[in-house]
């Protein structure tokens, strides 16, 4: 039996109701509690919000990720929910469906350099004084590093339990003056997201990377330029990793504590 996202169908990108404008999603803690699945209720409300206007999600993590949490629930696949879906902060994106250009973090840094940030940060890791440590403590990601000092292997209890710690230790703030300490020089950016990690990239390739795919679409034949674009992410403040898309002139932000205040906001902007 086709499941309801199967047989649903949406206005053409130039046929929304509400025009020239885009909703852009963080993903953990804005549309899904941390590393869970987004609920019914919100999957239910992004598709009666994508007959009105163009949506999209732009999201720290890689696409199998933003997979099992948005389009798993409803076993589709997660560029079918979204117009636009923008993995690792737009390195690996997609419109309609279709791949739009990538660009790759080792590239850019080099195979060396790449070495010594790692060699750092495992170091730093080992001699770390934290209650636990799991596994998987740097992840390679196609547009940046992922550095968790207890390691993505931890369950959701210690997930909470590490985020607790760290908000009056400062465990991932000060492994991040470090790493900008030592290297700074390569043009790097450290932005502290989710409960138990920091992302490390290079500067400009933050969230507000997306924003060159809409700008770039929009030259396209057919191609729309999005005069309004919305951002609703949980990470906004100084440090946090929607903090560039939120604060940019090109945006219109919305900070948010969870799914429920991205539910009740969308709700009232665009009387779902």
């Amino acid at each position: 039996m086709a499941t309801r996202s199967e047989i649903q169908t949406y206005p053409p990108l130039a046929e929304r109701p509400i025009k020239n404008t885009i909703v852009l999603f963080d993903v953990d803690g804005t549309l899904t509690p941390a590393r869970l699945d987004a609920s019914p209720e919100i999957l239910l409300l992004l598709s009666q919000l994508r007959q009105k206007v163009a949506i999209g999600f732009v999201g720290g993590s890689d696409l199998p990720k933003q997979q099992e949490q948005l389009g798993d629930p409803l076993r589709v696949p997660v560029t079918s929910l979204f117009d636009f879906c923008f993995s690792e902060n737009g390195l690996t994106a997609f419109k309609l469906g279709q791949p739009l250009p990538s660009n790759s973090f080792i590239k850019y840094i080099g195979e060396d350099n790449y070495k010594d940030l790692v060699k750092f940060v495992l170091h730093y890791i080992a001699d770390l004084d934290i209650p636990i440590k799991r596994g998987t403590f740097v992840e390679f990601r196609n547009g940046m590093v992922n550095v968790s000092p207890i390691g993505r292997n931890a369950s959701n209890e210690e997930r909470q339990e590490f985020e607790r710690f760290d908000k009056e230790r400062g465990v991932r703030r000060e492994m991040v003056e470090r790493l900008r300490e030592r290297f700074g020089h390569l043009g790097l950016t450290f932005s502290i997201g989710g409960q138990i990690s920091f992302d490390v990239f290079p500067t400009g390739w933050d969230k507000t990377y997306c924003l060159k795919h809409l700008e770039e679409d929009a030259k396209k034949d057919g191609g729309i330029e999005y005069t309004t674009i919305h951002f609703f992410g949980d990470k906004t403040m100084v440090g946090g990793n929607d903090y560039e898309i939120y604060e940019d002139p090109r945006t219109t932000g919305h900070s948010v504590k969870g799914p429920e205040d991205t539910i009740r906001e969308l709700k009232e902007m665009f009387d779902l």
